[in-house]
């Protein structure tokens, strides 16, 4: 029975048949309630007919009760629609793989074709494949000469009723016909196929039904016409058997005949053409061996990709292996080393990316020290914004600070170059001789770490601080690339291990005291390389920290005591019967100051959870060279105090990783860029409790401390501490896992030689000039040997020089009354300085064993490269023919004209231009010349055929990549620095911007409130020609009286009634004349700077001097100036 929803289905389905829409037919059989299964869309217009005609049936029929189609009636007609689909496409596939095979003329493909597309593949017999190929193929040349036109339509009839169209180009089919319909008429349909075949076929088994085997027969008996050939061969095998004898003796009769015959017409035949025949079997292997070549040949063509992609694999692998041979070798070949030299040449891209490193680092640097004066400069704006609160009077001075500060803002602070025409850099032999002796001191105190070691500790620690600060992070151009910042952790290791030695005692010393090595390191490591470090490692957990309003972590219980009576005062508007000041025994009698303080430990674990754990799992972003340094700390100190355990060297690394670089960060985040403040923002009091609480958890978990004694409240944390204390162990010891900097930088002492482009620096000339005081105040302890290169140096330079020497003559004007601001603002114009070596190569000088062999390596490279050959020996021994001279010539001219186009700073010496200009033969003589030379310094051997200066031009070939590689990581890191020190830098413009607003508010109140003078916006009083104020007159008694003079030298106190001091305001606002008088005689005169006593002010200077003899009072000097001339 068919539900109800079914019985719907139905008459839908009937409906949509007698309308003839093959689409609502087909949307009617997909009605799920009809459950109608595998309709195809595609078979609309054939589900129509087949179900028209299914129904047309039924109507006929007058036994039928029912005149409309049933469910399984649809069901039934919709199986054999598909039954047809499937037949169709059968059809299909046959004809085109029928025809295909005739038209590209392969017999031997007819077989697998036919029996993968025909119905019954018993017609199929394998022995008939030439003859079915054959039949087809005279059927379709037959078929093919009656077409005149046609299209790529193939028609098909399906049980004499259906026909279905297929298009053999764009494989579309339809059961309809096309518009437009063009047959494919040349083409054997399948109905002729499948004649042809059975025609085929039959005759083949009739002709083979006599002589055919039983499995011969059981197989033919499987055909079409099987059955009756079966009968047909019955009845003549029955015959033959009766006839057997006389068959027998007939045949053989009749076979001997004709062999005998056919044996002597072939031997007469063989005999009159023997000739012919030796020409047709030589013509006949021709075509055979031909044919064979030319198969070859077309194989090839039809798979050149794949050929080629063979090809390159094997190369590839071959150049692999020769790679690796490179690498892995002890002695690497000369065949492979040949393979490989051509890495060492430079490119335009090395060039531009050189040019660029140089740009970025000169940049880097600039911007760094700019920032630095920026901030100074700011520091500086603070305390006169504050000496301004105090002294109103003093603005123009801040003004003119103000006005300074944003000269350098707005681009004045760019490195000035005096050297075209004058000053160090100029054209003259003199001059010249002194630069490059300055460009040498300073290459051989970046080089050789061990004379700056020795003078920082000469110094006193105030002045060595400033020293390291500018001077040293200069002279390493504050590490931009990698050469420096291995040569700065050659000398912070050297500096460390020398300090360690001479000053610490006992291994507390490290922490308890303030060691400048390491005040150096945490310096520099928090400066412009290293703060993007600590940002990322710290910024985002303290901004979720920042940013926690209801975040509240107090760990005190006074001050929980004394928050929790306000609120309740608060709460009931009554004063509280509670005492208001209480112990910390006392506080933590009450419940609810225990209660707040077990909350505040709570919150202040898990927020102390997320720091630690930021800080463990970013142990990868903590700088190298901090690293490195945490590593000689720990070695040094092991190595002076052997008994010292693992935990006391892990807590003096974690005393430097943490307590040093990290805890000062997170205390005061603001202070340390580690969040974007705006200008004028400022962490809040509870925002730096919560920090601070958190630091302070993180300082004792470090170094192992429990919390005792007036800390015994919070003993519940102890624990914790501990757990904390073996995370932080476990990172302080990874943290000194590091390798040493000649392999994390692939540096040695000769990496220099063979770099492309000179180190170069970015000094000040004040620097210079102090750096060169420095080391003749304390020559005698850094370099005690007479024969010192720094004492020859030394020597050289001869005394310190003044600016004026490093600028030239005339480039201050000596009448100028403010010529010694002048020069002092000069002097921090920066030069740059190209670094090199005081004994470099040329021709006549005596040079080492180890430039002699850089030397070689590059005369012997330019040779492997135009000369064949398995060993340098045979090479060498070998003449060179002209086509290799030509060859050579022609690549020291490409050579030439790439060098030519380099900047000045990455050529050449001259010396090396000269040896590559040599012919081969002349450069072969000389090869053999140096290595002669570097066999007696035990450099190379010939025993092993020169094998040793092979293998260094194998590790110059890996090294080359290696630099390339860091130089690309060296450009992204100095791009990532640049953009950090302009962030860094727009802050400070927002904070100038911010005192710019600040100070004009400032002058806006002044002018209001003070009319005695005028100051106007830029910072200038009154025009030169206004009326000066009248002087203020007071006798050396009465300024007594008052406490502002204390004595006068050479005076005793009953004379100082006869001496007279005049003050009178000069032109420039705050500058006061002060002039003396003994007796009415006018002595001396001297100026005064408000700005400068209220800076004396400020550093607790009590008493001055004026005049060299009278001694007064600062703070009372500046209360008497207020008074008299600013009416305060």
């Amino acid at each position: 029975m068919h539900s109800f929803p079914g019985i719907v289905a139905v008459g839908h389905i009937n409906e949509a048949i007698d309308e003839g829409n093959p689409l609502k037919t087909l949307d009617t059989l997909l009605l799920p309630t009809a459950k109608i299964k595998n309709v195809d869309p595609d078979c609309a217009q054939h589900y129509q007919d087949v179900l028209y005609h299914a129904k047309s049936q039924k109507l006929m029929d007058s036994e039928s009760v029912s005149k409309v189609l049933w469910l399984d009636e649809i069901q039934l007609a919709v199986n054999e629609a598909n039954a047809d689909k499937d037949k169709a496409k059968q059809w299909v596939t046959l004809v085109i793989d029928v025809n295909q095979c005739l038209e590209k003329e392969k017999p031997s493909d007819i077989l697998s074709v036919l029996k993968s597309s025909m119905s019954n593949t018993n017609d199929i017999i394998p022995e008939c494949a030439d003859r079915y190929y054959h039949a087809l193929a005279k059927a379709k040349e037959h078929k093919s000469k009656s077409v005149s036109t046609e299209g790529s339509w193939l028609k098909l009839s399906l049980q004499d009723k259906y026909e279905y169209y297929y298009n053999i180009d764009s494989k579309e089919s339809s059961w309809v016909t096309p518009e437009p319909y063009l047959p494919k008429d040349s083409w054997l349909m399948a109905k002729e196929i499948e004649d042809t075949v059975e025609k085929v076929t039959t005759d083949y088994v009739r002709k083979k039904m006599w002589s055919a085997s039983d499995d011969l027969l059981l197989r033919l008996q499987a055909t079409s016409a099987g059955s009756l050939l079966r009968k047909e061969y019955e009845a003549r095998k029955s015959y033959l058997y009766e006839q057997e004898k006389r068959v027998v003796k007939i045949q053989a009769f009749w076979k001997g005949h004709k062999q005998r015959k056919a044996y002597s017409r072939r031997r007469q035949m063989l005999i009159d053409n023997t000739d012919s025949i030796v020409k047709i079997q030589s013509w006949f292997r021709m075509i055979v061996a031909r044919r064979i070549y030319l198969a070859r040949l077309q194989y090839f063509r039809d798979h050149k990709n794949e050929i080629v992609k063979i090809q390159s694999l094997l190369r590839a692998n071959k150049a692999r292996d020769d790679y690796k041979t490179l690498v892995g070798s002890e002695n690497p070949p000369l065949t492979v080393i040949r393979k490989f030299v051509h890495l060492l040449d430079q490119s335009n891209l090395d060039f531009q990316e050189e040019l660029e490193v140089a740009r970025l680092r000169e940049e880097v640097v600039t911007k760094i020290r700019g920032n630095q004066q920026l901030e100074k400069d700011l520091n500086l704006m603070d305390i006169k914004i504050g000496l301004l609160v105090k002294n109103r009077i003093t603005l123009e001075d801040v003004i003119s600070h103000r006005t300074k500060l944003n000269k350098k803002k707005g681009g004045e602070m760019q490195i000035l170059n005096n050297a075209d025409n004058q000053g160090i850099k100029s054209l003259s032999k003199e001059r010249r001789k002194t630069l490059e002796t300055y460009q040498q001191l300073f290459y051989l105190l970046q080089t050789n770490p061990l004379y700056l070691a020795k003078l920082i500790f000469q110094m006193p620690q105030n002045k060595s601080t400033k020293f390291m600060d500018t001077v040293i992070f200069t002279l390493y151009n504050y590490a931009s690339n990698q050469r420096e910042e291995y040569l700065l952790l050659k000398l912070f290791k050297t500096a460390l291990e020398e300090e360690i030695k001479s000053k610490v005692d006992q291994v507390q010393d490290i922490v308890t005291g303030n060691p400048t090595v390491i005040k150096m390191v945490v310096s520099f490591n928090r400066g412009a390389r290293g703060q993007n470090t600590l940002r990322q490692l710290l910024a985002p957990v303290v901004k979720e920290i920042l940013d926690d309003k209801s975040l509240a972590i107090n760990t005190s219980p006074v001050e929980v005591y004394k928050a929790w009576v306000n609120q309740l005062e608060t709460q009931t508007g009554e004063a509280s019967k509670l005492p208001y000041d209480v112990t910390t025994e006392q506080a933590l009698t009450y419940p609810e100051v225990k209660n707040k303080l077990e909350a505040s430990i709570e919150n202040l674990r898990r927020v102390t959870d997320r720091v630690l754990n930021s800080i463990i799992s970013s142990l990868d972003l903590l700088p190298y060279g901090l690293r490195y340094i945490a590593k000689v700390l720990k070695n040094s100190i092991h190595e002076k105090f052997p008994d010292a355990t693992e935990d006391e060297l892990l807590k003096i690394v974690g005393n430097l990783l943490y307590y040093r670089y990290m805890n000062p960060a997170i205390v005061a985040p603001d202070g340390f860029d580690i969040i974007d403040m705006t200008a004028g923002g400022q962490i809040n009091p509870d925002q730096r409790r919560n920090l601070g609480s958190v630091a302070k958890v993180l300082q004792h978990a470090a170094s192992n401390k429990l919390f005792e004694g007036e800390n015994e409240h919070l003993s519940s944390m102890n624990n914790y501490l501990s757990e904390t204390y073996q995370e932080f162990r476990k990172y302080f010891k990874e943290a000194c896992n590091v390798p040493e900097p000649e392999e994390k930088f692939n540096m040695d002492k000769y990496t220099d030689v063979v770099t492309v482009s000179k180190p170069v620096i970015y000094i000040s000339i004040e620097e210079i000039i102090s750096t060169h005081s420095l080391l003749l105040e304390h020559q005698d302890a850094i370099a005690p040997d007479k024969q010192d290169l720094l004492n020859e140096l030394l020597e050289s330079l001869g005394e310190v020089p003044t600016v004026e020497s490093f600028l030239g003559e005339g480039a201050v004007d000596p009448n100028d009354p403010n010529r010694a601001n002048t020069l002092n603002q000069l002097s921090k114009i920066e030069i740059s300085l190209y670094l090199t070596s005081k004994y470099d190569l040329g021709d006549g000088e005596a040079i080492d064993g180890q430039s002699l062999m850089i030397k070689t390596k590059k005369l012997i490279i330019d040779v492997i490269r135009n000369q064949p050959g398995n060993t340098l020996t045979e090479i060498l021994e070998t003449p060179a023919t002209t086509q290799q001279e030509t060859d050579h010539a022609k690549d020291m001219v490409s050579r030439a004209i790439i060098d030519s186009q380099a900047p000045e700073e990455m050529k050449h010496s001259q010396s090396m231009v000269e040896d590559a200009q040599l012919p081969l033969e002349q450069k072969k003589r000389k090869i053999q010349r140096n290595l002669r030379t570097l066999e007696q310094t035990g450099h190379v051997s010939s025993k092993n055929k020169y094998q040793d200066i092979l293998n260094e031009i194998a590790k110059d070939i890996r090294n080359q990549r290696i630099h390339r590689k860091l130089r690309k990581a060296e450009l992204a890191k100095l791009q990532q620095t640049l953009k950090a020190l302009n962030e860094k830098a727009a802050f400070y413009e927002e904070q100038i911007n911010y005192y710019d607003t600040y100070i004009k508010t400032c002058l806006d109140n002044l002018k209001r409130r003070n009319s005695r003078r005028s100051i106007k916006l830029d910072g200038k009083g009154e025009p030169k020609g206004a009326k000066r104020s009248k002087p203020v007159r007071y006798t050396a008694a009465k300024l007594h009286e008052k406490g502002v003079l204390l004595g006068i030298d050479d005076l005793q106190t009953n004379q100082f009634k006869n001496v007279t001091f005049d003050i009178v305001s000069t032109e420039d606002v705050g500058i006061f004349d002060v002039r003396s008088k003994f007796l009415g005689v006018e002595m001396e005169k001297v100026q005064l700077n408000i700005q400068d006593l209220l800076q004396m002010q400020y550093e607790g200077v009590a008493v001055m001097k004026m005049f060299d003899k009278v001694k007064v009072n600062v703070n009372l000097l500046i209360y008497l100036l207020n008074k008299k001339f600013y009416g305060k």
